[in-house]
């Protein structure tokens, strides 16, 4: 009986959580899944359409464009943040004065809304009356406003603003691996002769090895899913150059912007079958990169 009521009284805590789980996790995934093979406006009748929305996905050159955009957004904002916050938590890691100061103000952009983050630097990339472009102008370093959000620079700014968003979060994590090595190590490193740069190498990056895997597959997943920065600074423009394939997504179901004849409509039927392709693009390149670092791991 005792049994009994301890069962009881310990699912009682779990009820609330699994209740949540099922009303906005699997629900919505069963209701994307269903009307994927929809003709769905969120209005009116659905209407059964097969396999028409994954065909038209294939098709879309405009979901494809978005996709590749993706990958140069997640490309440059991984050869960016992660060798940055590497070098600024090996620099932190030391016995810096002041270190848990400048520790706490490389982390504040992680706990930033990033939708207010986003207006801040809209204010700055602004290529007509932006601060950085009257900064540039005062101090004669440009005879003209630098265009930071149009179809030249607009992909490079929005990589900016991710790293500057992410360096912190991954600085802690790699900061946290590097007080976990130990400093006898080190020391007897130098006794056989080695330099800094020989015991970075050959000490310091093998013993981070595994929060390296898990920082680049986290870098990895949040660059492929982030859309909000980019959606406030560009919503995707101009003419599509920063369009990715979550913001791509996101327009399906919440249309922004134009009016009249050029007005969005709501395609939830066509939006689920984008998000099935989406999440499927991501899985794959997660499980891919899963992979190798396994591979790797059994090779060492």
């Amino acid at each position: 009986m005792n049994k009994t009521k301890n069962a009881v009284f310990s699912y009682s805590f779990l009820f609330p959580s699994a209740i949540l789980t099922l009303v906005l996790g699997i629900y919505p995934i069963a209701w994307a899944f269903r009307y994927m093979f929809y003709n769905y406006k969120g209005y009116g009748e659905a209407r059964f359409t097969g396999l028409d929305n994954f065909s038209r996905v294939l098709h879309d050159s405009q979901f494809w464009d978005s996709v590749v955009n993706t990958f140069v957004y997640a490309g440059g904002k991984l050869l960016l943040s992660i060798p940055l916050s590497l070098l600024l938590a090996a620099i932190l890691n030391r016995g810096l004065r002041g270190r848990h100061l400048l520790r706490a103000v490389f982390f504040m952009p992680t706990v930033i809304s990033t939708a207010v983050m986003a207006v801040v630097f809209f204010t700055i990339f602004n290529s007509y009356n932006g601060i950085l472009n009257q900064f540039l102008i005062k101090f004669n370093l440009t005879s003209s406003g630098i265009d930071w959000l149009g179809p030249k620079h607009a992909m490079l700014t929005v990589i900016l603003v991710a790293v500057w968003g992410a360096v912190g979060n991954y600085m802690l994590l790699f900061l946290a691996g590097l007080q976990n090595i130990p400093e006898d190590v080190y020391e007897s490193s130098a006794l056989d002769g080695a330099n800094k740069v020989q015991q970075f190498r050959y000490i310091t990056l093998p013993m981070l090895g595994p929060v390296m895997q898990m920082v680049i597959m986290l870098a990895i997943i949040t660059a492929l899913k982030g859309y909000e920065s980019i959606m406030v600074m560009t919503e995707g423009g101009p003419a599509g150059k920063t369009e990715v394939m979550f913001l791509y997504l996101y327009k399906l179901f919440f249309p922004v912007g134009g009016n009249g004849a050029s007005a969005q409509v709501q395609e939830f039927g066509y939006g689920s079958a984008v998000a099935f392709v989406s999440a499927l693009i991501v899985g794959i390149i997660s499980l891919v990169y899963f992979y190798a670092s396994k591979r790797m791991n059994r090779t060492d």
